[in-house]
């Protein structure tokens, strides 16, 4: 799956390339062009399986895809593009509207506040919705148990500065060796989300252009944080798009899917996944040139593995079958 809605560094001396062996390479690939790198990493049970690291440049996302043992694929977008909140209306051509920072830039008149973009446009003022992370999940279907041939879910947060490498440098990734099984640097902590919120897919755009096409199989299953959601709204956000779920604390009686003995009745599910392999930071080296002075660059990446747990309201515990078995 490519990045959509639409991919430098400087080299480093060869005995860093030697000892990295994964970096990223200046004038690797076109400038803007979709890139993708194929990585060999190791699953909890030990199985290996090939994960998909792909980079838009132009469209400013990544995507990182891998399918787990039990067939289920996992799919990560990164969209570091901006949107505009809903009460801008002004007319501007369409690649003014999908780059927001751009848009700012372009107008010569922006500032940075509180990490999120401003600007003012004929007399409007413009605010920026901050970048957003979509984790999609395809998992097979039991068949055997009156379940679809395969069940999608996706769930959409913000996307943090220094949970993942930029565009532009996952675009210029290379390995030296393909055959190596990958293993992160750093294990990050369990990320556990409660899920309370809807979204509605036809209002999606919104937050990221990539909604329409990441969870087009998952246009009834789309959850976000209440935390993010107010977050949203303050940026211009429509709030129309959002429609809050049912909480244990509204409902006592709403149970755990994994105690609910009855597969026809509502119930809060989990369900967990983990990005094996991914490039979480930018390394730096230091060079002195003739004169003595000190300058840095770009000359390799950090690799992180990082889990997650939502529990979201599903009105039946048939669309959460797995959690019994956790």
């Amino acid at each position: 799956m490519r990045c959509r809605g639409g991919g430098g560094v400087r080299p480093a001396r060869l005995l860093l390339l030697l000892l990295l062996g994964l970096l990223p390479l200046a004038g690797a690939g076109t400038a803007g062009a979709p890139s993708e790198l194929r990585v060999r990493v190791r699953l909890p049970g030990g199985q290996v399986t090939e994960e998909s690291l792909q980079a838009d440049s132009g469209a400013d996302c990544v995507t990182l895809e891998l399918r787990k043992g039990d067939g289920t694929l996992i799919t990560l977008t990164a969209d570091f593009r901006q949107g505009l909140g809903s009460d801008f209306e002004a007319p501007l051509d369409r690649e003014l509207l999908l780059l927001c920072p751009g848009l700012a830039r372009t107008l010569g008149i922006y500032a940075l506040t509180q990490g999120s973009w401003q600007a003012t446009y004929q007399g409007l003022s413009v605010e920026c919705v901050p970048e957003v992370k979509i984790f999609r999940a395809l998992i097979l279907g039991e068949l055997e148990r009156g379940q679809s041939q395969f069940q999608a879910l996706c769930f959409v947060t913000r996307l943090h500065r220094n949970e993942i490498i930029p565009s532009e440098s996952m675009a210029k990734l290379r390995q030296k060796n393909p055959r190596t099984v990958r293993q992160a640097e750093e294990v990050r902590a369990l990320e556990h989300l409660s899920m309370d919120v809807a979204v509605n897919f036809s209002k999606g755009a919104q937050l990221s252009s990539h909604i329409h096409n990441v969870c087009s199989e998952a246009k009834e299953a789309i959850y976000t944080r209440e935390e993010d959601v107010k977050f949203w709204l303050e940026k211009g956000v429509d709030g129309s798009m959002f429609e809050v779920l049912p909480q244990s604390a509204d409902l006592p009686d709403l149970p755990r899917c994994r105690l609910c003995a009855d597969r026809w009745k509502p119930c809060i599910c989990s369900y967990a996944l983990s990005i094996e392999w991914y490039p979480c930071m930018l390394k730096y080296c230091r060079s002195r040139d003739a004169a003595g002075k000190v300058s840095s660059y770009k000359c390799g990446i950090r690799s992180c593995q990082k889990g997650y747990s939502f529990d979201y309201y599903v009105p039946q515990k048939q669309l959460c079958l797995w959690d019994e078995e956790t």
